[in-house]
C-alpha cells in the first residue's frame, strides 16, 4: 500500500499483541485515542480477533513496512472480553478433539495450536506435516462434533518454532517470536563468511533451520574482512616466506603458516610489515583519483 493510500485511510498505528503470541503487530487507526493496555477488536486475516495494544499510537509518516495494515475495527467492550476468553478455554476443548479424531483416523500430522475468531464463525487449527495431508473425513469428524466452519492451517518448522517461543543459545527469546516479521533465507554461505565452523547442529535453531541471527552481523563481518588480507596471501618474515592461513576480525589477529612454523600477528604490524592496502583504502583512493 503507498503512502499516499495510508494517510487517506489511517492518521496512525499501533502495535497489538495477541494471547497466543508474544509478537505484536502493527495496525492502522484514525482519530481513535489509544493507550498501551487497551483491549481492541482488529481485523486479520483470519476475521475479527481480540486484541492488546503494545505501543501506543505513532504518525503513519513513521510507517516503513511492505507489510500491508489491516485496521483496529473498535475498543473491545466487556461483552468482547468475556466471549474472548471462553473462546480461549472452547479452543483448548476442540484441540483435544481433533487430537483424537486425528489418531482414530491415522493421520500423519502435528497438531501446534487451535483459535476461535471472535464470532465463532471458524476455528482454525494449525499443523505441521512432512508430506501432504488427506483431511477430507477429518473435517466431516470435527463439523459433525463442532458445528462451525473448520480451517486446517499447515505451517512450516519456523512458524511453529514462533507459535511455541522458546529460549535462544543466547538466553533471550526467540527473535521469531518476538520481532521477525519475515523469514529471509539463511544460506551456510554466511557462516563460512563470519569464519564458524559448519557444524549444522550448532548452527540450527529451534526450527532445525540455520539460525536467523546469522544474518545480523553478516554485513559487518564482510565490511571488517576488507581491512584483512586474503587467505592465502604471502609474506616474508626475516627472508622466510608464509602465507595467510586464517584471520580474526574480532580480536584484528592475522594466522601465518610455513611447514616449519605458525605465528600470531596483529593486523596492525603485519600492514608494517607488508605495507598491505585493505581493499576499503583502495576503494577511496580510486574514487578520489
Amino acid at each position: 500500500m503507498e503512502m499516499s493510500e495510508l494517510k487517506h485511510k489511517y492518521t496512525h498505528y499501533v502495535g497489538v499483541k495477541f494471547h497466543y503470541s508474544n509478537h505484536a503487530y502493527c495496525f492502522g487507526v484514525k482519530d481513535i485515542d489509544l493507550k498501551v493496555g487497551d483491549k481492541v477488536i482488529v481485523e486479520t486475516v483470519h476475521g475479527l480477533e481480540l486484541g492488546e495494544i503494545f505501543f501506543a499510537p505513532i504518525d503513519i509518516e513513521q510507517y516503513h513496512s511492505s507489510l500491508d495494515l489491516r485496521p483496529v475495527t473498535r475498543r473491545a467492550v466487556e461483552s468482547d472480553i468475556r466471549l474472548n476468553d471462553t473462546n480461549i478455554q472452547d479452543a483448548k476443548i476442540a484441540l483435544e478433539i481433533c487430537k483424537n479424531e486425528v489418531n482414530n483416523l491415522h493421520l500423519d500430522m502435528n497438531l501446534i495450536s487451535s483459535e476461535y475468531v471472535l464470532d465463532r464463525s471458524k476455528i482454525i487449527f494449525s499443523y505441521v506435516a512432512d508430506e501432504r495431508v488427506d483431511f477430507r473425513e477429518l473435517l466431516k469428524a470435527l463439523a459433525s462434533k463442532l458445528h462451525t466452519r473448520i480451517e486446517l492451517r499447515q505451517i512450516g518448522s519456523r512458524d511453529k518454532a514462533k507459535m511455541i517461543g522458546g529460549l535462544g543459545m543466547c538466553g533471550l527469546p526467540l527473535c521469531c517470536s518476538t520481532f521477525l516479521n519475515e523469514f529471509d533465507g539463511i544460506s551456510i554461505n554466511r557462516a563460512k563468511n563470519q569464519m564458524l565452523a559448519i557444524n549444522i547442529p550448532k548452527l540450527s535453531g529451534h526450527c532445525g533451520k540455520l539460525l536467523c541471527c546469522l544474518k545480523y552481523e553478516d554485513d559487518a563481518y564482510s565490511e571488517a574482512k576488507k581491512e584483512f588480507p586474503p587467505i592465502g596471501y604471502k609474506i616474508f618474515i626475516d627472508k622466510v616466506e608464509y602465507e595467510v592461513t586464517s584471520i580474526n576480525v574480532v580480536s584484528k589477529m592475522i594466522k601465518i603458516d610455513n611447514p616449519e612454523d605458525t605465528k600470531f600477528i596483529s593486523l596492525e604490524e603485519f600492514v608494517k610489515i607488508t605495507h598491505f592496502r585493505p581493499k576499503r583504502e583502495e576503494k577511496i583512493n580510486n574514487e578520489k583519483n
